[in-house]
């Protein structure tokens, strides 16, 4: 379900995308608001779950993208460029890696629906320099990302 967002939360929210650990006071001076107003819109936000547990990024989900997949994409090598940059221009698209094996790209996207998957998907398809694309669902979370394990495993020595 969709959170109602205005156009301060928005403005806190991109500033927080930039830098994530900006403290409140600094970021109300650099909004040019009350420090209590951002402070209460953050509380807001974070019991709405709006943003991530403990976090200050932002729940796709709480925007209506509560359809969620992985795009692997091959490449005309020679346009790998070209397709990053048109990649970045889509706003569904929240990250993109170049993994080893027989794809070139792979992205996490995000949609509204079905149907919308099907519209982003395409917009990937046709950009500059990719050859082929194929779409995996996520039905589900199962494990939330999270690196508290890694913390937890290393050494001292």
């Amino acid at each position: 379900m969709a959170t109602s967002i205005d156009a301060t939360d928005r403005r806190i929210l991109l500033a927080l995308d930039e830098d994530p650990r900006m403290p409140v006071a600094l970021l109300a001076q650099r909004l040019g608001l009350a420090r209590g107003t951002v402070h209460a819109r953050l509380e807001r936000m974070k019991t709405g779950e709006l943003l991530r547990p403990h976090s200050t990024r932002i729940r796709p989900q709480a925007l209506g993208r509560i359809v969620a997949a992985s795009v692997r994409a091959e490449l005309d090598q020679h346009l790998i460029t070209e397709a990053i940059e048109a990649l970045k221009s889509i706003p569904e698209v929240l990250e993109c890696f170049a993994p080893a094996g027989d794809d070139d790209l792979l992205l996490r996207v995000v949609a509204t629906t079905p149907d919308d998957l099907y519209r982003v998907s395409e917009e990937i398809r046709l950009c500059p320099g990719i050859v082929r694309t194929s779409t995996s669902l996520f039905l589900r979370e199962v494990i939330p990302y999270r690196v508290s394990g890694l913390l937890g495993s290393q050494s001292n020595g």
